[in-house]
């Protein structure tokens, strides 16, 4: 009698909550998180997920028990009860009952939520109401991302090697150089190292846009398009705390040359470390990579691009002014310019305030160029916006064309007047680089950035006034340090006299953004070319003329002007290379396929191909997934054509595709000699 009226009490009771499960692992793996947290919930929207719920004093009742749920986001919130039939099942958010089928006096709960809910972290909440006994509980918190995965999701991207590659894939090829010689530079988007996906919420939480008005931050979180633009403006520091201070100076005291940084982590760590104080330094392929990274954290399809001689318009005429003298020097005296290669991020998404047809990839570009409604961001710009030349539609798009697709206009200029004047219509945009999905080469995407207009365009040009004097410049070959620089320069006569021309040819080494220029060669000639004659003219530059010269990014521009000596005709060409760094090789021993938990090694080797000794160099080696940290030793003396080699033993801790990366950093050299190379790391 006492043990049944003690039952029957029980039932009384109201419910308590004991403990809960968040099926972490589990929930992981369902929404393609794993890795992201190893301690937090981490989910996509719209996905359902589950949560089992063990109580305390007895088994959960359906006739005398209800369970409601509130979901935080900040201020925001939203309430559901859980049902016990799928009939009843909201496609929004809703919780589902499941009793459990182990331990009885437990019940697991399926939630749904809406692929159109904020992005951010939320607070769970549990309300118990029993025999009118209520008991609230804080059950856990998860962080709700965007779903790739979802087609009901703005960010949905069609094909599963899309979604590995843009969104899961945590490295990564920068392409730099020119369009003659495209370098391919390793990148570290590090999504997976730890604390990083905090930082990457951190941004947001930092922005000036949460900080005005949190609310309403929170709100519009849901959409892509706001959030890309609030990552844009807060990957540089101009207007905000964001992460990066740039510097196109060639001085970098007090900070890290851009050049140096291998990945995204670092960046990101240190931001967070200081508090939010801006990282010092970015340039465009830095601000790109980071941008990209915390896009990859939050959910949005995300890829790196590269426009090979990007114009910068800064009076948005579609005309960039280039200045040389009459021997071939280039000047720097226009606010306009052209970067040998520019670096933006293509982020995927929807856009229901442009119309379907601009949807998909859209061009952010977190470099701090101009201003956009106020602040330095740009984009979100429709790709397909730029191809069909629609320079009415936000955000950006007139000033994204140009960098695509501006003419040049060169000026040669003699004693202070000017003396020539040519147009180019195809020098700008001439290829536009991104990698390749599960491949290490590029993609070429100038055909989704222009169309048969801009063809018709380049052809147009067919009817400009035809000099009598052609002359074309050429590189042999692409030369690697060490190497002399061979110049081809071809002058054909079209007319019917014989002319008396002066040549005049000069080398000056620059960086890739054209602001600092250095003249290290230059050379006069006096020559006689015949009607119709097709003349070419060799010349070789030493290696030990621009050694010592080049600047970080080993770019050369030469110039030849053409002076006839009776009619004072000018003509100009002129061509731009990047002189080619030595590479570091790598050895594995037993071969590049490796075993997860298992040791391995591989012996790093570098020969110095420079005719002057190599002093204080840094040998850093480096790969996520392989190596824990940095491996690194120091080179105080590499004589000219000596070899330095270093074993490195290592273990590596997850499987997949990884990239192993090196570089030596020298204190007497402004090169950064970086290689890398792709291992396969398997289970077993």
């Amino acid at each position: 009698m006492f043990t049944e009226e003690s039952s029957h009490q029980r039932q009384m009771e109201g419910l308590r909550l004991k403990h809960v499960n968040l099926e972490l692992w589990q929930n992981l793996e369902d929404h393609n998180t794993q890795g992201l947290s190893s301690s937090q919930l981490v989910l996509r929207r719209g996905r359902p997920f589950k949560i089992t719920l063990l109580f305390e004093n007895r088994q959960f009742n359906p006739h005398t028990d209800s369970l409601f749920f509130k979901a935080s986001l900040g201020g925001l919130y939203i309430e559901f009860p859980a049902v016990l039939s799928k009939d009843s099942f909201h496609t929004e958010w809703g919780a589902l009952i499941q009793s459990g089928d182990v331990y009885p006096l437990s019940v697991t709960v399926h939630f749904t939520t809406s692929s159109r809910s904020p992005v951010g972290l939320y607070s769970l909440q549990l309300h118990i109401l029993s025999w009118n006994q209520q008991h609230d509980y804080i059950i856990g918190k998860f962080v709700l991302l965007c779903n790739p995965w979802c087609q009901s999701d703005s960010v949905y991207i069609p094909f599963e090697d899309q979604r590995e590659e843009y969104v899961k894939n945590d490295f990564g090829l920068l392409y730099m150089g020119t369009p003659h010689n495209v370098i391919s530079q390793p990148w570290a988007f590090g999504q997976y190292e730890k604390g990083i996906l905090e930082i990457c919420l951190n941004i947001l939480q930092v922005s000036p846009q949460h900080s005005r008005d949190r609310q309403r931050d929170y709100l519009h979180r849901s959409d892509p398009v706001y959030l890309s633009r609030v990552v844009c403006a807060m990957i540089n520091c101009e207007d905000d705390r964001g992460v990066l201070r740039g510097n196109w100076s060639g001085s970098y005291r007090g900070g890290v040359d851009p050049s140096e940084w291998t990945g995204s982590a670092d960046i990101l760590k240190r931001w967070a470390k200081t508090r939010f104080s801006p990282v010092e330094y970015g340039q465009c392929w830095v601000f790109a990579a980071v941008m990209c990274t915390v896009m990859r954290v939050l959910g949005v399809p995300s890829r790196v691009v590269t426009n090979f001689n990007s114009a910068h318009d800064t009076n948005s005429n579609l005309i960039i002014e280039e200045f040389y003298t009459d021997t071939g020097e280039k000047l720097y005296v226009s606010k306009d310019s052209i970067w040998n290669f520019h670096v933006w991020v293509e982020c995927w998404m929807t856009r229901p305030d442009l119309g379907s047809e601009f949807s998909g990839w859209q061009v952010l570009d977190p470099t701090p160029q101009e201003r956009s409604r106020g602040i330095f961001c740009c984009g979100p710009c429709p790709v397909k916006a730029i191809r069909k030349r629609r320079v009415d539609l936000a955000y950006d798009t007139p000033f994204v064309y140009a960098e695509v697709n501006a003419d040049v206009l060169t000026v040669i200029v003699a004693n202070g007047r000017v003396v020539s004047r040519s147009v180019d219509t195809e020098r700008v945009g001439t290829r536009i680089y991104t990698k390749s999905i599960g491949s290490l080469k590029p993609e070429n995407l100038t055909c989704a950035y222009k169309c048969a207009h801009d063809i018709a365009r380049l052809q147009s040009t067919s009817s400009r006034r035809r000099k009598s004097l052609d002359i074309s410049l050429s590189i042999d070959k692409v030369p690697v340090v060490g190497e002399d620089i061979s110049v081809s320069v071809t002058i054909t006569n079209k007319s019917s006299v014989t002319r008396f021309l002066r040549e005049h040819i000069n080398a000056q080494a620059k960086d890739f953004n054209n602001i600092h220029l250095k003249t290290f060669w230059e050379l006069r000639n006096h020559l006689q070319i015949v009607p119709w004659e097709v003349k070419t003219i060799q010349h070789r530059i030493p290696h030990s003329q621009y050694e010592g010269e080049l600047m970080a990014d080993n770019l050369v521009n030469l110039a030849v002007v053409i002076e006839d000596e009776r009619t004072q005709e000018r003509v100009l060409a002129s061509e731009e290379l990047n002189i080619t760094t030595p590479q570091i090789s790598f050895q594995f021993a037993g071969g590049d396929r490796l075993v997860r938990n298992k040791e391995h090694s591989v012996l790093v080797t570098f020969t110095n191909p420079f005719t002057t000794p190599m002093c204080n160099a840094l040998l850093t080696v480096e790969g996520f997934g392989l190596i824990e940290g940095k491996a690194q030793s120091k080179v105080y003396l590499l004589q000219a054509g000596k070899t330095v080699d270093k074993t490195i033993t290592f273990t590596p801790t997850s499987a997949g595709t990884k990239m192993l990366q090196a570089s030596l950093v020298s204190k007497n050299s402004s090169a950064i000699i970086r290689s890398f190379h792709a291992v396969s790391v398997t289970t077993e």
